[in-house]
């Protein structure tokens, strides 16, 4: 899977907003290059949530583990909550990590190296081993970002 390939498959769902940031839209220079996907329908992007996925094509400060420096890497990252997280890792969210998981390894669904901790998963250069569950866990993370707006609009 491509990083045009999984955006277009994000764009397909409900109420998504995507932001690209680049060059003279106000964006930090950091984010060019990269992508998020909220859950918006009035496509404005929200104040009070995160994106529920996110594609980034460079390490970010305190972020380096994946090695995302290198040609050609990128990484997609997934909001898919505790359960997904943890029927993908075996353990909680805060749990502590195992020893032995490589944050750069490719097409390899791990915790995210730096919100695991928060039930994100992510893949480094999604492959073959890896299509069918990057596009599940994006089902599920758009899914669980609907439910959270919906119960704010409810409030």
């Amino acid at each position: 899977m491509g990083i045009d390939e999984i955006i277009e498959y994000i764009e397909k769902f409900e109420g998504v907003l995507s932001l690209k940031p680049g060059p003279g839209d106000g964006t930090p220079e950091v984010a060019w290059g990269d992508a998020f996907f909220y859950y918006s329908p009035e496509g404005v992007v929200p104040t009070t949530t995160q994106p529920f996925a996110t594609i980034v094509t460079k390490d970010y400060p305190e972020d380096e583990a994946s090695r995302l420096n290198r040609p050609g890497a990128f990484r997609v990252n997934i909001a898919a909550g505790k359960d997904a997280f943890a029927a993908w890792t075996g353990r909680a969210p805060r749990d502590p990590r195992p020893g032995g998981e490589d944050p750069s390894a490719a097409d390899a669904v791990i915790a995210h190296p730096v919100y695991g901790e928060l039930g994100w998963l992510a893949v480094v250069n999604p492959g073959p081993r890896t299509d069918g569950a990057v596009r599940e866990l994006l089902g599920t993370a758009h899914d669980l970002a609907r439910e959270r707006y919906r119960r704010r609009a409810a409030t």
